[in-house]
């Protein structure tokens, strides 16, 4: 993830609160729709009932008899060439019944999703095999065929179909991001076993398909209350509210009652007793998640805060793509899930939640983002919040750079990990953006996704 690429465009949206992720923050995003014409030539692709194996084959068979079967009158090519048109011609048959009769009993039993499985109406987990309780029959039309299906939409999602005790074929899927679906599409074929001949089409389902991100080891994440300036904890963000317990030289001005008699008696130097800077727990807190190329590991950190209570009891929370806030767990899980556009990707709305957020009180705004899209904040407290905001950056890993000897590079290419969540970058890289973020907001915590570990805006685990 090119970090620096990403701080160059910046955006400031209605609050004033500047955003950078990947889409820009503050304007919406134009997403250039998916030509008609392509979809429909890739429907007509799928009708076509042979694969490329067997056009290459029936245009080997039709040259060999043209030249050698007629043309040379050679029976030995002729009676290969008939009976090598005899298996194509029967496949092609038994693939095209075959397809015509499961596509009429696949749009038939519309009950057949619902009635076996128990992962109907369920939270599906992204990284691991969930049962759909999708089923079909074992396909014993006629012989040498074979039915497979995929998951067309919602995307990145592996499919794999399981035999049952009774025959049955289960499906059983691995989401590998999150997502929130009203509807589900897969593409079903039908084919040869010599792969020869297919016939494919897609069925559309009105059922709900609902992800949450994978927390991994995300299970001990810091108490993520809001500080308000009240006397308890010392801090330096604080504002000097606390007990009088620093002392410094008297200067003009101070009260005499705030001197240090006892000290002067015995050192003959004036010193007076001043309030400490100290924050304490707020009672309100208010949450956003911004979406992003690369924020699974953000999604997965605000999942496992909603889930371990670490914003305490009076909280909301929103994200990109919803538009009310959402006061209690299921429902701030959907959102999460909902935060990945799986047509065009969501605008940024930390505005309109600001907006439309109870702010009665002392309330405190953290945000979760991912290291590798956003780049900066700017403009805090020009909007209608005036509260104080915390960040809280998510990665999966950081990325150090590979020392690797020089005949290694000849002879040997370096191994290729796919992340889904994304990376914010190596410690270096990471340290620069809690720089340029630290004199914008409270507190930052960083989280990596793939140890659990938690660390502050020096990099310090906590």
């Amino acid at each position: 993830m090119d970090i620096q690429r990403n701080r160059a465009a910046k955006g400031v949206d209605e609050s004033g609160f500047a955003a950078v992720n990947s889409y820009g923050a503050g304007s919406q995003v134009e997403v250039k729709p998916i030509s008609t014409v392509t979809n429909q030539l890739r429907a007509l692709a799928g009708l076509f009932p042979l694969t490329a194996r067997g056009v290459v084959t029936l245009l080997c068979i039709a040259l060999a008899l043209r030249f050698f079967g007629y043309g040379a009158m050679d029976l030995m090519v002729f009676a290969l060439g008939i009976c090598a048109l005899a298996i194509l011609v029967s496949c092609l048959f038994s693939v095209i019944v075959c397809g015509l009769i499961l596509q009429r009993r696949i749009h038939r039993e519309t009950g057949n999703e619902s009635g076996r499985g128990s992962g109907n109406g369920k939270a599906f987990e992204a990284g691991f095999p969930n049962r759909t309780g999708f089923s079909l029959p074992p396909v014993g039309l006629l012989p040498l065929v074979r039915l497979q299906w995929s998951w067309h939409y919602p995307d990145r999602i592996d499919n794999r179909i399981r035999v049952a005790p009774d025959e049955f074929l289960e499906e059983e899927i691995t989401p590998r991001l999150r997502c929130l679906s009203g509807h589900v599409t897969r593409r079903f074929e039908v084919s040869d076993v010599l792969g020869l001949c297919r016939y494919s089409w897609r069925v559309r389902r009105e059922r709900e398909c609902y992800v949450l991100p994978r927390i991994n080891t995300l299970k001990n994440l810091p108490l993520l209350h809001s500080l308000a300036a009240e006397d308890g904890m010392p801090r330096q963000s604080g504002e000097p509210v606390g007990d009088r317990m620093e002392i410094r030289p008297y200067a003009a001005g101070d009260s005499v009652r705030d001197i240090l008699w006892k000290n002067y008696a015995r050192t003959r130097q004036l010193n007076v007793r001043q309030r400490e800077r100290s924050v304490a727990h707020g009672k309100r807190i208010l949450a956003y998640l911004l979406s992003g190329p690369g924020d699974e590991a953000a999604a997965a950190v605000a999942r496992a805060a909603l889930e371990s209570g670490a914003f305490g009891d009076d909280w909301q929370f929103s994200a990109d793509g919803t538009e009310t806030p959402c006061d209690d767990l299921e429902s701030s899980l959907r959102a999460v899930a909902r935060s990945r556009g799986l047509g065009a990707p969501h605008g940024p709305g930390l505005a309109r939640f600001l907006a439309a957020a109870d702010q009665r009180g002392a309330t405190h705004c953290i945000v979760f983002a991912s290291a590798g899209t956003i780049s900066g904040f700017a403009g805090i407290g020009k909007g209608a919040f005036q509260g104080r905001f915390s960040l809280v950056l998510a990665t999966d890993g950081m990325e150090e750079p590979e020392r690797r000897p020089p005949w290694n590079r000849l002879f040997l290419r370096p191994a290729e990990r796919r992340k889904e969540g994304g990376s914010g970058g190596s410690r270096e890289e990471l340290l620069v953006l809690c720089r340029q973020l630290g004199p914008t907001v409270e507190s930052i915590v960083l989280v990596d996704r793939t140890t659990g570990t938690c660390y502050d805006d020096k990099l310090r685990k906590i």
